[in-house]
């Protein structure tokens, strides 16, 4: 990396081709369907392989694995155009990558990697991460599962809470977090069907409706020797490192949410009259969207400053701080942008035929998961120094 260029970015022609064939492809196969998914709770597996098929699960996997072996920063595209029409579709690839993916390639030996990526990569099946547990959320180094060695398997007891894309009909495996004796954390790649392993009824969320979310439970968990990730006592270190390229991800799904909220608003700003003018032409409607619009570009700044320094290779604790600078950023702004959005609508965006209803409700996980505010406000607080508990 060189240090005079480190933290700059300018996304390439090729990232902007790209984000015009992954905006396409959300408003062809998206947009029209997503209101009725949302209503029923429904998680459109169909559409989970046309992602695939697009290419989208395996932009930064190697090409021997089926990906293309791009970079974090079209990844981010791609899920920030997600967004923009859905969350709940634009988490399903964030986790299904961030999550799923990214902790078996970045720990797993050649017999795991062959094992697992190839139908990840190609968005046949999809992996989750087990680590939110009842009791332990943002205290994530507080995990109460349970794993103990008999003979050449492991056994594993415990509990896990708000895991994604875990309980659907393409999902092949989750790593689990769990503590052995000596209080340290290892990481196991749990399959689906293993006997004693369950994924509970699915959240009734406020927001995400689409996205498979499920509670888990493993009561005598069996798995071979071989199913550990990485190496033995290292899980915490490992989990880590995965949580700072998700806050990236969530960054760039709230920025897509933020357009998203952004462009409809000004849309309906031209086109609602009230006193024989359009209400865009009203400053304190004019005013609010101005400062949306600003608050859009900051947080895509600071996105795509953050994607560019994990792909040209910077520092972990350089990455660390602009991760949760920017995920503390945008999704806060996120918030704020549905707010305004929903008073520019009225009582319109109060109705859930319009999608600003949908923002409002999915926006406020932005602050909480891969981290809350607080926890981000934390990471960025020590980054400077700062001795704080």
């Amino acid at each position: 990396m060189d240090p005079e260029r480190a933290g700059r970015f300018e996304l390439s022609a090729e990232h902007e081709i790209f984000r015009a064939s992954v905006r396409a492809f959300a408003q062809r196969e998206i947009a029209p369907y997503v209101a009725e998914w949302d209503r029923t709770h429904h998680f459109p597996v169909d559409l989970v392989h046309k992602m695939g098929d697009l290419g989208l699960f395996g932009l930064t996997a190697p090409e021997k694995y089926g990906g293309s072996g791009g970079d974090f920063t079209s990844l981010c595209v791609a899920i920030e155009e997600l967004g923009r029409v859905d969350q709940s579709i634009g988490i399903t690839l964030s986790a299904g990558v961030g999550l799923g993916i990214n902790p078996i390639l970045t720990f797993g030996d050649d017999a795991q990697k062959e094992h697992w990526l190839p139908d990840l990569v190609a968005g046949r099946t999809l992996a989750a991460f087990g680590l939110t547990e009842p009791g332990a959320g943002s205290d994530a180094g507080g995990t109460r599962t349970r794993v103990r060695r008999d003979g050449d398997e492991w056994v594993i007891d415990g509990s896990k809470q708000f895991i994604t894309n875990s309980g659907s009909s393409v999902t092949s495996v989750v790593s689990v977090t769990a503590r052995h004796d000596d209080g340290s954390i290892s990481t196991f790649l749990v399959p689906s069907g293993t006997a004693g392993f369950e994924a509970g009824p699915a959240y009734d969320k406020l927001g995400w409706r689409i996205s498979d979310t499920h509670p888990l439970t493993l009561d005598g968990v069996r798995v071979p020797g071989s199913a550990l990730l990485g190496v033995q006592g290292r899980g915490f270190h490992q989990f880590l490192a995965i949580l700072d390229d998700g806050r990236i991800a969530i960054s760039a799904l709230a920025v897509g949410l933020a357009r998203g909220c952004l462009e409809a608003a000004l849309k309906y700003a031209g086109e609602r009259e009230t006193f024989g003018r359009p209400i865009g032409s009203r400053q304190a409607v004019a005013f609010s969207l101005a400062d949306l619009a600003t608050a859009i570009e900051a947080s895509a700044l600071l996105t795509y400053r953050a994607a560019a320094l994990k792909d040209e290779g910077a520092p972990s604790r350089v990455v660390k701080q602009a991760a949760a600078m920017a995920k503390l950023f945008s999704s806060e702004a996120a918030v704020d942008a549905t707010r305004v959005a929903t008073q520019v609508f009225g009582g319109y965006g109060f109705m859930e035929e319009y999608p600003v209803a949908r923002f409002y409700r999915d926006a406020k996980i932005l602050e909480i998961g891969e981290g809350t505010s607080e926890v981000q406000r934390l990471v960025i607080s020590r980054g400077l120094g700062l001795e704080v508990e």
